[in-house]
């Protein structure tokens, strides 16, 4: 059972709300004024509050900045209920971070169907999404976006890039978030001797230059391609259109497009612990993994290997023979196959 924090002064209104509630299905704990009602809120950890702005003690928008404050109830749906209906009102609770705005008198059933609104959108965090376009489109569409779905994806720009083309570089700001429509991309870092380290690979299907474009602040690596890459360019502000209707579906696409730097974490400490054979055959194992059909032959580059590894082209390309020798990968024309994924991935040393 849902439980619900209602806090509101006016008994009448008060007792009324809560038979609404429980008769629906709710558990309903109540509050007379906002000091009362913070109390409660961090005792109890309600799935959401609905709160009246006027108030004395503690005003509704005070309640709200307080359980903004903490962690352990800062992201608990809550709505605003209350008898004023003027606009700069509404605007202050929404940029506040209020998640919906009820006028007094209201009809029970736009309560309730506020409510549940509230609840299926916790539920759309809960779920996992793909991070390629078909991610995206059914997010959208899970969320009612349709039309802005239909925005995002039309008139889309397209854009032809040469294999080790690059698409923008460190220090560049970002104005378009990148999908692979065909091809493969790198991201990468350079030091003062010129020397590459490859911080990910991206594939056909897979969204990239996000990380930036959401913070609002230069890129901190390059990105080029590995192959000839097509790319759909979708323009900074369209993305933040969709991040900013609203913030469940904000903090659900920031999950979803972040995930990736765990791993880039998980790869630097990789970089600073494991031997060389272990780098270079995660790193094979990667490039790989970005490709369509990981059982298929692919082309490699030494260079890019080793940048990813950590190591010098030498050591990548004698790890590669020693590799071949012990029957894991097979090498012809230039061309690496792998034989043995599971031997492979498994190795210590």
């Amino acid at each position: 059972m849902k439980k619900i924090l209602l806090i509101e002064d006016n008994s009448d209104i008060r007792e009324n709300t809560t038979e609404i509630l429980e008769l629906d299905g709710y558990e309903v704990l109540t509050a007379e004024n906002g000091k009362i009602g913070v109390e409660m809120a961090t005792k109890h950890k309600p799935d959401l509050i609905i709160c009246d702005i006027m108030m004395p003690v503690l005003d509704g928008y005070g309640v709200l900045h307080l359980l903004s404050k903490n962690p352990e109830t800062e992201n608990i749906p809550f709505i605003f209920l209350t008898a004023k209906a003027d606009r700069s009102d509404f605007r202050k609770g929404m940029e506040m971070g209020a998640d919906d705005y009820i006028t007094k008198p209201f009809d029970d059933l736009d309560l309730l169907n506020a409510i549940e609104s509230r609840f299926k959108k916790i539920e759309l965090l809960k779920k996992k999404y793909t991070k390629n376009i078909d991610g995206l489109d059914n997010l959208v569409r899970d969320v009612g976006g349709d039309e802005e779905l239909k925005r995002l994806t039309e008139n889309r720009e397209k854009r032809v890039y040469k294999k080790k083309t690059e698409i923008f570089r460190e220090g560049d700001f970002p104005l378009y978030l990148f999908y692979i429509q065909k091809g493969k991309i790198k991201t990468y870092k350079t030091n003062e001797d010129g020397k590459e380290l490859i911080i990910n690979l991206y594939g056909e299907g897979e969204f990239f230059g996000y990380v930036n474009l959401m913070q609002n602040q230069g890129y901190v690596e390059s990105a080029a391609s590995l192959e000839d890459t097509e790319l759909i360019l979708i323009p900074k502000s369209d993305f933040f259109k969709l991040l900013h209707q609203n913030r469940q579906v904000s903090q659900m696409f920031i999950k979803m497009l972040s995930e990736n730097i765990k791993e880039n974490e998980d790869q630097l400490l990789k970089l600073a612990y494991n031997s060389v054979r272990k780098r270079v055959s995660e790193c094979l194992l990667k490039f790989f993994a970005s490709d369509e059909n990981p059982e298929s032959a692919l082309k490699v580059s030494r260079e890019d290997l080793s940048n990813m590894a950590g190591t010098s082209i030498e050591t990548a390309i004698r790890t590669l023979s020693d590799f071949k020798d012990e029957k894991l990968i097979e090498i012809s024309s230039g061309k690496i196959k792998i034989l043995d994924h599971k031997k492979l991935s498994s190795l210590k040393n």
